[in-house]
């Protein structure tokens, strides 16, 4: 039985005191589900200290929204896995649509930061997910199947079933519609089959792959409740306590 993971992304919200507030009362409205679900929350970079430290011995884990490629050097703006590492950070957000299309990121480098995010102790949530068009066209399999396998190519079993796949449509990200859950359901279905030939059966029935895309409290439990849906990385709903812990009871 794949343990569900439910991570809040917060993109371009809140600061690092905001964030700290938030996080005090989130630790207390998710404590009784400890066991049952595993639950993240990623921050801006400049809130991740006062994160970490809010959360501080609670069942909340700290993930960051990106990284580079390389451990240091002379790249003005971005932040290394090792440095978020020694933040406290347990999982990295890669290739999200966002970082896709607005900065221009690559299946290629999305699989370059995957193995910086390893070497450096981390965990990847990888994110892959068709455009409006590319789902009205009847792309939406084979754009999905290019992003995970440019992804994951080369990584090793043992390395893959500690991953997190994210399904994430992109017309479904910020813009109030949800993929049904029929609809969801029928490409992670798709996702575990490629992860079975990438790997092997009993790696792809290990690996969790979320489901995100504006997911909301009275959604939750059915797109949950979809065999292959095993979380939610979900965007606008982790920004407030009482959503987010909305979503987390759903599946615990």
């Amino acid at each position: 039985m794949r343990r569900a993971f439910i991570c809040g992304n917060w993109k371009m919200n809140k600061t690092a005191s905001e964030a700290a507030a938030m996080l005090r009362d989130l630790r207390g409205a998710v404590s009784m589900v400890r066991d049952r679900v595993e639950i993240a929350v990623a921050p801006p970079f400049t809130a991740l200290a006062a994160a970490a430290k809010a959360i501080e011995g609670s069942n909340v884990e700290l993930a960051a929204q990106n990284c580079h490629s390389q451990g240091s050097g002379a790249f003005t703006g971005e932040v290394s896995a090792e440095m978020l590492k020694d933040l406290g950070v347990a999982w990295v957000i890669l290739g999200h649509s966002e970082r896709r299309q607005l900065f221009h990121e690559t299946d290629a480098g999305v699989n370059e930061k995957i193995s910086a995010v390893l070497k450096a102790g981390m965990l990847p949530i990888v994110c892959v997910g068709e455009t409006l068009a590319e789902r009205e066209a009847g792309k939406t399999l084979d754009v999905v199947s290019t992003q995970v396998k440019g992804a994951l190519k080369g990584f090793s079993a043992a390395d893959g079933a500690r991953f997190v796949v994210a399904y994430e449509p992109v017309w479904a990200i910020g813009t109030g519609k949800t993929a049904t859950s029929r609809q969801a359901q029928e490409v992670h279905a798709h996702i575990r089959g490629l992860l079975t030939e990438l790997w092997n059966p009993d790696t792809a029935q290990q690996v969790r792959i979320q489901y995100g895309g504006s997911v909301k409290p009275d959604n939750a439990t059915e797109l949950l409740s979809q065999t292959d849906i095993d979380g939610a990385l979900v965007g606008g709903a982790s920004l407030k306590v009482a959503d987010f812990a909305g979503i987390v009871k759903a599946k615990g």
